[in-house]
């Protein structure tokens, strides 16, 4: 990850995370500059707030901070989410704790052709994956507990195990599920997308 060190806040970026929704520099192009050829983060360009609020706005975790002025760091949020972004990516906002690194944001590949498994890299566009961002609701009970951390194991040639509180949701904000522990496609071949139906061994899934 590189660091952008300013007076009164740090911005990391960490490219390998990045899925360019370009939340950052359509937030504030003097901060973020877009189509720089060198340094293209400014933290002196904006108040801290602003810049936190943007950095917190990145669906992936590229962006992120470390405030040196007192105020509050990042926070894991009250309601661990999966968002299903419509024929694309798996959207987390949670305590993640991913590969021995705890992180609040990440986008997960779901179509099974990121060559940055298991982040997304964009490769659901030119692959072609369809998958809906509305799939059919389950009528569960409400979650005693809502937050904590959420363990994501992308098991070995198959689906994404997540472990803890967690509420899958779609694209406008209906919840699929509330569980605490669930299996989620990531070979992109699924017929119950989002979650795993097993299919990953028949098409011969590598990741």
């Amino acid at each position: 990850m590189a660091v952008v060190e300013g007076e009164k806040i740090n911005v990391g970026f960490a490219g390998r995370r990045c899925i360019h929704s370009r939340n950052c520099v359509l937030g504030d192009p003097h901060v973020f500059e877009p189509n720089a050829k060198g340094q293209w983060i400014h933290p002196e360009a904006a108040s801290v707030e602003k810049i936190v609020a943007i950095a917190e706005s990145c669906p992936s975790g590229a962006i992120t901070y470390i405030r040196k002025d007192g105020g509050p760091q990042e926070q894991p949020p009250v309601v661990n989410t999966v968002r299903l972004r419509e024929n694309g990516p798996l959207a987390l906002h949670a305590e993640i704790v991913l590969g021995g690194e705890t992180s609040f944001r990440a986008t997960l590949c779901r179509c099974g052709a990121s060559e940055n498994k298991p982040f997304c890299d964009g490769s659901h566009s030119k692959a072609g994956f369809t998958a809906t961002g509305e799939p059919a609701l389950k009528d569960t009970p409400a979650l005693e507990v809502r937050d904590g951390p959420l363990t994501v194991t992308p098991t070995k040639n198959g689906p994404l195990k997540l472990e803890g509180n967690v509420e899958i949701v779609t694209g406008t904000g209906h919840t699929v599920d509330r569980t605490q522990r669930t299996f989620l496609c990531r070979c992109g071949h699924s017929a119950n997308k989002p979650f795993c139906d097993g299919t990953h061994k028949k098409v011969g899934f590598v990741g």
